[in-house]
């Protein structure tokens, strides 16, 4: 497994990341077991997670269960901001709530410090000289060791940045956003900012729910066992005629030089500069094998120009 550094941290990550929204919702406790101890033998060490993953709470006490004395080989990520109450008491990033939020993270993690702890979406109520105090608050209590964002608009970050530097706190260290082969919107403001401010970027939905494995078949019903007809919404985000036109010519792409979908679209990940590690769930161990291996393809600069031309016509 490659170790790549997160941004210009001195934070270490796997190339590929597992993401943990499945622990505790579509698999239970034992196949989510089999999964995380498959991904630390293949040399796996970032396990991403967040607070409200598994019905506000079950991923991360999944894991904190499982983890055991392996907890301390791998660089635990995790997440806060978004709602953990339905009636709105318990979310954003105020210095009351990121210190309350912590805490049950760490105790449903069984852990006394969080290696990357994210901002899940920005927090527009929120002065972010607040939060970034708060966070760096916990960098110097042991409790947390860097800081990321998730959803962050470009100048967000580059206000986040900014003020880091004013105030002379922590300063993010990473960015997670989507982005695919068929989602490359980041490209235009946001990939340039982390560039610039050398954030890690960790892409999550590297196979856009799916859509890229090249399980489904134009104008096929989704099988009953896939995330597409388990969740119509996904489907109907992913599904557009744009999207399957480009997806044919991506298997064509990638059969014609010996290779799988899965190859195609994190070896392509893995191989942009701005990228750290790709972040893929797994609801069973073959597919955590399949991850690992999908990113040794080395892809060309003639291979890079025929799939922009595919993807950005």
């Amino acid at each position: 497994m490659e170790i790549r550094n997160l941004g210009a941290s001195g934070l270490r990550v796997s190339a590929v990341g597992l993401g943990c929204n499945n622990f505790g919702q579509r698999t239970d406790l034992e196949t989510s077991r089999k999964v995380i101890h498959r991904a630390l033998d293949l040399g796996i060490t970032l396990f991403d997670t967040a607070d409200i993953y598994a019905g506000m709470g079950g991923s991360e006490t999944v894991l904190g269960t499982v983890l055991g004395e392996r907890r301390n080989d791998i660089v635990l990520a995790t997440k806060y901001s978004k709602p953990m109450a339905a009636d709105g008491t318990k979310q954003g990033a105020s210095r009351r709530y990121i210190m309350n939020a912590v805490e049950a993270s760490l105790t449903r993690l069984k852990t006394d410090y969080i290696d990357l702890y994210q901002q899940h979406d920005h927090d527009p109520l929120t002065p972010i000289e607040e939060t970034l105090r708060a966070l760096d608050d916990l960098i110097r209590q042991g409790k947390v060791r860097y800081i990321g964002n998730s959803n962050f608009p470009a100048w967000r970050i580059a206000e986040a940045e900014f003020t880091a530097r004013a105030m002379n706190v922590s300063r993010f260290v990473s960015a997670q956003d989507e982005y695919s082969l068929v989602v490359r919107d980041i490209e235009k403001d946001l990939l340039p900012a982390t560039q610039e401010y050398k954030l890690g970027l960790l892409p999550f939905f590297p196979l856009a729910s799916g859509l890229l494995t090249g399980k489904y078949q134009r104008g096929a019903t989704a099988p009953a066992d896939t995330r597409f007809a388990k969740v119509p919404a996904l489907r109907d985000r992913y599904v557009t005629p744009r999207n399957e036109d480009v997806v044919e010519k991506l298997q064509a792409f990638a059969k014609a030089r010996g290779h799988s979908m899965l190859e195609l679209a994190f070896s392509w990940l893995a191989g942009r500069p701005q990228v750290s590690s790709v972040i893929a769930g797994a609801t069973r161990v073959e597919q955590v094998e399949e991850n690992v291996k999908a990113i040794a393809w080395q892809l060309s600069a003639d291979d890079l120009a025929e799939i922009d031309q595919i993807t950005k016509g």
